[in-house]
């Protein structure tokens, strides 16, 4: 399985077959229980939980963003632990925009893990076509082999990973473009609900990850996609996209969707706003 996307129904087939292995990680930004106790309501059958918060976040440090990168080293024992092996295909999905799905691709991309798919339209998705679910909490179940094997970590990240000082650097030396996917509202400064600081990164691009969806939360065509790419960057992209949110978790969202479209190769800057404005020294530009 190597599609970037699997429909309801196709999952429903799959989880018949075996080495499919399922991530819920729907989740709220404003209560970090709530993802869970959905989980536990009801989830696709066999689906584990992962936590963004205590999980797929390494900690806070209060200059490193609301939710930095764990190390790939860490990463890997914690999927590990989940089960994970180099042949098994991974679906994510959560409640239906995709934003924290995406980032778990991301995430499993970046470690090397080449057959993961996002659920496209989440949960809201598989209950359309009246799929099953199944309640309380599941754990992973490991054969003797994986309990014992060492940590598996892939060579080079498959996915290019940028730092505040190169997004730094190049305010002063344009390599890339940074592309925003907060709402434009947020991005112009006119309100920050979640940052101590608000506008946006000198020389951005702002995108809203929710115009990559449809009305039914699921993703626009692959043509549509790139044509919206191709009209807001131009010819930024044949210079190098760095992808930006709150906290990266969005900003895997627009990479996704570019991936979607064909438009491959493109970077995470992970720390993304809450990381710039946490040091008052990195400008701060205002307005759209």
């Amino acid at each position: 399985m190597t599609d970037l996307l699997i429909q309801a129904q196709a999952l429903r087939t799959r989880l018949m077959q075996p080495g499919c292995l399922v991530f819920d990680v729907r989740h709220d930004l404003a209560d970090h229980q709530a993802g869970r106790r959905a989980y536990e309501a009801g989830h696709i059958p066999g689906a584990l939980y992962l936590d963004h918060e205590a999980q797929l976040s390494a900690p806070r440090t209060g200059h490193n963003g609301r939710h930095p990168l764990p190390t790939r080293r860490d990463f890997a024992a914690l999927m590990r632990a989940q089960g994970l092996t180099a042949r098994s295909d991974v679906v994510v999905y959560d409640a239906g925009n995709s934003m924290f799905a995406a980032h778990l691709w991301w995430m499993l991309r970046w470690l090397g893990h080449g057959s993961v798919s996002v659920l496209d339209g989440g949960l809201a998705a598989w209950q359309a076509i009246q799929g099953e679910l199944e309640t309380g909490a599941r754990t992973p179940k490991l054969s003797e082999a994986q309990a014992i094997q060492s940590q598996v970590l892939s060579g080079k990240p498959s996915m290019p990973l940028v730092d505040v000082h190169a997004v730094l650097a190049n305010l002063a030396d344009p390599r890339f473009t940074v592309l925003d996917a907060r709402a434009p509202e947020r991005f112009s400064g006119a309100v920050e609900p979640m940052d101590a600081v608000a506008g946006h990164i000198p020389g951005a691009v702002n995108r809203a990850f929710k115009l990559n969806l449809q009305a039914d939360g699921r993703f626009k065509s692959p043509g549509n996609l790139r044509a919206e790419f191709e009209t807001l960057l131009g010819d930024s992209l044949s210079h190098g996209i760095v992808h930006q949110c709150g906290s990266g978790i969005t900003a895997c969202h627009n990479l996704f969707a570019m991936e979607l479209a064909g438009l491959k190769g493109s970077a995470l800057y992970s720390g993304s706003w809450s990381e710039w404005c946490s040091d008052p020294s990195r400008p701060v530009a205002k307005g759209l």
